[in-house]
């Protein structure tokens, strides 16, 4: 059986890339580190790595609760240290009496410097305070190049690891049924909106399935997946729970509370 079976054929690329890394410290005998990944390149690791007794791979994102890492990948006989995974941290700075700044601010002003979004993880927040986490790499570069997002003017000071605010994650559930797996239709039950609203999204490059951009409605879905709908939100599909006597299926979606 062929790895890429296990795998979708918009992720055969990534698959290729991870066996690279892999092959990178089991041939030369030195770590490889990663930029930022998403959750589900993430599980793609750990399913090629597996349990290999020559590499090793671990993940730092600047604690535990954050959604994208960096991934090290290691010969067995290295001991890594977080250093290793060259993570610098900041609080953003801004006059919070004055003027609103959202998530969608920062990551705008942040991809307007000309990066890519590889080189940054998590943007932390409670809804006043501001926490960014990027790659040592482009640390200096992002302290000299960001000083605004949305209306605000902002300053980055560095931040220790155990200043870092810690956002818990709460998933409210809803039960659906649809009459097929194809993205287009779980989107319209999960998000209360007409196929008719929806494919201008899908095609519109609207709508993003484990963290990318996909613009066919007729994508098939699985348990485990994560769609964002701009506008909308974010669900993820937690259970398949069979299906109906006139073959539907039920379905259990999480949403963040």
């Amino acid at each position: 059986m062929s790895l890429y079976e296990h795998f979708r054929k918009d992720e055969h690329s990534f698959v290729d890339q991870v066996i690279d890394w892999k092959q990178t410290a089991e041939v030369e005998y030195r770590a490889k580190l990663t930029d930022f990944l998403d959750p589900r390149q993430q599980q793609i690791i750990k399913q090629i790595v597996g349990n290999s007794e020559e590499v090793k791979v671990d993940f730092q994102g600047g604690h535990d609760a954050t959604e994208r890492k960096r991934a090290l990948f290691y010969p067995d006989y290295l001991v890594p240290e977080k250093e290793d995974f060259q993570i610098s941290l900041f609080e953003i700075e801004y006059p919070g009496k004055f003027v609103t700044l959202e998530h969608r601010h920062v990551l705008g002003a942040l991809m307007s410097l000309g990066l890519k979004r590889e080189k940054f993880g998590d943007i932390i927040t409670d809804n006043s305070r501001f926490q960014l986490i990027v790659a040592e790499e482009v640390a200096d570069y992002i302290k000299v190049n960001f000083q605004s997002a949305g209306k605000a003017k902002i300053k980055l000071k560095p931040l220790e690891e155990e200043d870092l605010l810690v956002q818990v994650k709460s998933l409210e559930e809803k039960f659906i049924t649809v009459s097929s797996m194809r993205l287009d239709t779980v989107i319209a039950e999960a998000f209360n909106l007409s196929r008719a609203k929806v494919k201008p999204l899908v095609t519109g490059e609207k709508v993003k399935v484990d963290w990318k951009v996909v613009d066919d409605p007729s994508y098939p879905l699985a348990k485990g997946d994560v769609l964002s709908v701009r506008g909308a939100g974010r669900c993820e599909i937690l259970e398949m729970d069979g299906q109906t006597k006139k073959g539907k299926h039920r379905l259990i979606i999480g949403f963040p509370s």
